[in-house]
C-alpha cells in the first residue's frame, strides 16, 4: 500500500476524501472516518475534541491522547510545548492517516515523537511515543522516570466506571464526591463525607489511584465505561489496548497506573520499584504500539462486554501486524516484521510448577533491570500444562530466557539465546526446582506476592464488590488490632491467611487514619514456631534458611537514591534462630519499592538464602524471631508512611 507524506504550512488543505479524512488548517489536524473523528490541536499538542458517531468523548475541557514526561531537569514535560512541528502521513487510497508531533526540549536537545494513527475500520488511534536525547557535552542528563500517554476527559461529564479487569471495576466517585474528600495519604482519600456516593456504597470507603494499578501479564485492556444514562441507553467504552508490550521495561512483573478517571498507558514509570532507564547521549526508543479503543452499543451492552471486546484484540497477536509493517517507514524505531523472528521451547516442568511462565529480556540481568539496557526488548508467554510454549514476534537479537512458575522456589534463567529474523529458535530445557537439602518447611506460596497472606489477596465482605483487601487503602486496617501480641506464627497449626501479614513493619503509623500508630517489638519482632523430628537432623550439617520478598521499603523509598544520612537505606532483616546465632538478609537501597502503601502486593523481589549450621536447631520445638530494626523510619516530604517494611513472598528451611 502506497503512503504520500503531507507537511503542510498553507491555510487548509484537505486529503483522502474517502476512507480517512484529513483537515490541516494553521492551527488545526482533524483526521476522522464514518464514525470516529479526532481533532489535533497545534497550540495544545494533543487531541482537543474526540467524537464518536457524534458522541462528544472528552467533554469541553478533555484532553487527550497526549503524551508528557518526568524527564527534563526541572521534572514534568508535555510534549510539543516548546519546538512543536506537525505532520501528517495517509495511505494514498485512504486506508489510514496519520498525524506526527515532533519536539525538541531545547536546553538539553532531548527529541520527542509522538503518533497517532486512525484506520478507515476501525474507532480507535493507535499510538507509538519516541524520546531521544543526543548531546555529547551532557552525556547524562537524568533518568526516565516517567513517560506516559493521558486520555483525560472532563470530569463529571460522560463517563461514569472505570476498569483494569473485571475485578478491579467500580463506579467513578461522583463529582460531589471528590469535592467533599479528606486526604488521608499522598493521592488517597477517604470519601466518608458522602456515604451514599455509588463508589462508597459498591467498591470501598477510600478511593486512591494505585487501587486500580496491575501487573503487565494480567493487564490487556483498561479504561472506563458509560452506562448509557445520559445517552438514551447507548452505552461507550473507552480503552487502552495493550496489544504489545516489548517496548516497556520490567517484564511481566511490572506494575503501574491504568485508571482514575484518566486513561493512562504508563511506557515508563518507578511507581512499584521498577528501574528507570538513564537518559544518556544517544538514547532513542520508540515505544509501542498500543491502541486507544473507543466503543459503543446501542442495545446497553456491560461494562464487561465492552471491555472484553477490547481485550480480544491485546490477545490476538496477528492483529494488526500488515497495517503496522505498512506504517514502519513512518515510525522512527519501530521493528517490522521483517526484523522479527519466533521463540519455541518445550519445558519438563519441576512438580507442583502452577501458572509457568517464559520470559524473554536482556541477556545477563534479571527481567526487573531491563531498563539498566535502555534498548532491550521483553516478550512473555505462558507455558501450556504438557511444557510447551511459543513465543511470536520477537525482534531479533540475544536474550536471556527466565522461567518461573507459582508454587516453585527460585527462577530457571539462561543467558545468550539468539532470536534471528524470519526464523524459529527452539530449545528444550529441563527445569529443576531450586533445593538446598530436605525441605523441613515452607511458609507462604512462592508466586511473588504476599496476597495469600492477611490482608492481601482476601475480599473486602463489607462492599458487593467485594474488593480484595490490599486493593484499598492500608491505613483501612489495624495492625495492632490483628495482631494484639504480634505475630506468633507455629508451622503446621496456623493458618497463613489470618496469621502471617500481608506486610512486615517496623512501625505502623498511618499518616492520617482512626487505626491507631504501634510501634516496639510486637510490631518489629515476629516469632515463627516450629517442630522438627529427631530423624530430620540426623547427620545434617547446614541447614538454609529462604526468605523471598516480594516487595520492601528500605530509607530509600522509590527512588534508587542513596542518600547517607538515612540509616536504613540498605535495610537489614534478621532472623535469630533458637537464640544459637543470627542469619540476616540486607535488602539494598537500589532494590527498594512502594509496595503495600500503593495498594500492591507484588514489586520488586528480592530473595536470599542464608546458612547456617545446623546444630543451631533443636529436636522438637524451636523458634526464629524475624526483625526489622525497632522504630527504623526514613523522612517523608510527602504524606506517606515513614516507616519501613518488607513483604513475604515465601519463605523455606532445609537441612543437609
Amino acid at each position: 500500500m502506497k503512503a504520500s507524506l503531507f507537511l503542510w504550512s498553507a491555510l487548509t488543505a484537505v486529503a483522502a476524501a474517502a476512507g480517512v479524512n484529513v483537515t490541516q488548517t494553521t492551527s488545526s489536524i482533524h483526521l476522522s472516518n464514518d464514525r470516529l473523528s479526532a481533532t489535533f490541536s497545534k497550540t495544545k499538542n494533543g487531541v482537543v475534541a474526540l467524537e464518536l458517531d457524534g458522541q462528544d468523548l472528552l467533554g469541553a475541557s478533555g484532553y487527550g491522547p497526549y503524551l508528557d514526561c518526568y524527564c527534563v531537569p526541572s521534572g514534568f514535560y508535555t510534549v510539543g510545548s516548546q519546538k512543536p512541528v506537525w505532520e501528517v502521513v495517509a495511505a494514498d487510497d485512504g486506508a489510514w492517516a496519520g498525524v506526527v508531533l515532533s519536539d525538541t526540549y531545547a536546553a538539553t536537545n532531548q527529541t520527542f515523537q509522538q503518533y497517532w494513527f486512525l484506520r478507515e475500520t476501525e474507532t480507535g488511534l493507535h499510538m507509538f511515543s519516541r524520546v531521544a536525547y543526543y548531546n555529547t557535552a551532557v552525556p547524562f542528563l537524568r533518568n526516565l522516570q516517567e513517560l506516559r500517554t493521558l486520555f483525560r476527559p472532563a470530569a463529571g461529564g460522560l463517563w461514569t466506571h472505570l476498569a483494569t479487569n473485571d475485578e478491579q471495576a467500580a463506579p467513578l466517585p461522583s463529582v460531589d464526591a471528590v469535592a467533599a474528600q479528606t486526604v488521608v495519604q499522598d493521592a488517597t482519600w477517604s470519601l466518608a463525607n458522602t456515604p451514599d456516593d455509588p463508589y462508597v456504597q459498591e467498591f470501598s470507603d477510600y478511593f486512591t489511584k494505585y487501587t486500580f494499578s496491575n501487573d503487565w501479564r494480567n493487564t490487556f485492556a483498561h479504561g472506563m465505561y458509560a452506562d448509557g444514562r445520559a445517552t438514551n441507553g447507548t452505552t461507550y467504552g473507552a480503552f487502552l489496548v495493550m496489544n504489545s508490550k516489548d517496548t516497556y521495561y520490567g517484564g511481566p512483573l511490572h506494575s503501574d497506573l491504568t485508571v482514575d478517571g484518566i486513561v493512562y498507558n504508563y511506557l515508563v514509570s518507578n511507581h512499584h520499584g521498577e528501574g528507570t532507564p538513564n537518559i544518556t547521549h544517544g538514547f532513542d526508543r520508540t515505544f509501542g504500539p498500543q491502541y486507544y479503543h473507543f466503543t459503543s452499543s446501542p442495545t446497553g451492552a456491560s461494562l464487561q462486554t465492552l471491555r472484553g471486546e477490547a481485550e480480544a484484540l491485546a490477545k490476538n497477536p496477528t492483529w494488526n501486524v500488515d497495517f503496522y509493517d505498512a506504517i514502519a517507514p513512518h515510525v522512527t524505531g519501530y521493528t517490522p516484521s521483517s526484523g522479527r523472528g519466533t521463540f519455541t521451547a518445550k519445558v519438563s516442568l519441576p512438580k507442583g510448577a502452577k501458572q509457568p511462565i517464559a520470559v524473554l529480556s536482556a541477556s545477563g540481568r534479571s527481567f526487573q533491570d531491563n531498563a539498566e539496557r535502555p534498548s532491550a526488548k521483553q516478550y512473555w508467554a505462558d507455558i501450556s500444562a504438557s511444557g510447551t510454549v511459543t513465543i511470536p514476534r520477537v525482534a531479533a537479537g540475544t536474550y536471556r530466557l527466565t522461567l518461573y512458575a507459582s508454587g516453585i522456589f527460585g527462577d530457571f534463567t539462561r543467558d545468550a539465546l539468539t532470536i534471528t529474523p524470519q526464523h524459529t529458535t527452539s530449545t528444550s530445557i529441563v527445569w529443576h526446582e531450586q533445593s538446598a537439602g530436605n525441605e523441613l518447611w515452607r511458609l507462604g506460596t512462592p508466586d511473588k506476592s504476599s496476597g495469600e497472606f492477611r490482608r492481601g489477596d482476601a475480599r473486602d465482605a463489607a462492599h458487593p464488590r467485594h474488593p480484595r483487601q490490599h486493593w484499598i487503602f492500608w491505613g483501612a486496617y489495624d495492625f495492632a488490632a490483628d495482631f494484639p501480641a504480634g505475630v506468633n506464627y507455629t508451622i503446621g497449626a496456623s493458618d497463613a491467611a489470618t496469621d502471617w501479614n500481608t506486610v512486615h513493619w517496623s512501625v505502623f503509623a498511618p499518616p492520617r487514619s482512626a487505626a491507631a500508630p504501634a510501634s516496639g517489638p510486637a510490631v518489629s519482632d515476629w516469632r515463627l514456631h516450629f517442630t522438627v523430628p529427631a530423624a530430620a537432623l540426623r547427620h545434617k550439617r547446614t541447614a538454609t534458611f529462604t526468605i523471598q520478598l516480594a516487595g520492601a521499603k528500605t530509607a530509600a523509598g522509590n527512588t534508587d537514591i542513596f542518600n547517607a544520612t538515612e540509616p536504613y537505606a540498605d535495610l537489614p532483616l534478621r532472623t535469630v534462630v533458637n537464640g544459637e546465632g543470627t542469619v540476616e538478609m540486607v535488602v539494598p537501597w537500589y532494590k527498594s519499592s512502594s509496595c503495600i502503601v500503593r495498594s500492591a502486593v507484588s514489586c520488586y523481589q528480592v530473595a536470599e538464602r542464608m546458612t547456617f549450621p545446623a546444630s543451631w536447631l533443636r529436636v522438637g520445638g524451636n523458634e526464629f524471631v524475624i526483625s526489622l530494626p525497632e522504630g527504623a523510619v526514613d523522612y517523608e516530604s510527602a504524606v506517606l508512611p515513614a516507616g519501613v517494611y518488607v513483604q513475604y513472598d515465601a519463605l523455606r528451611l532445609e537441612v543437609e
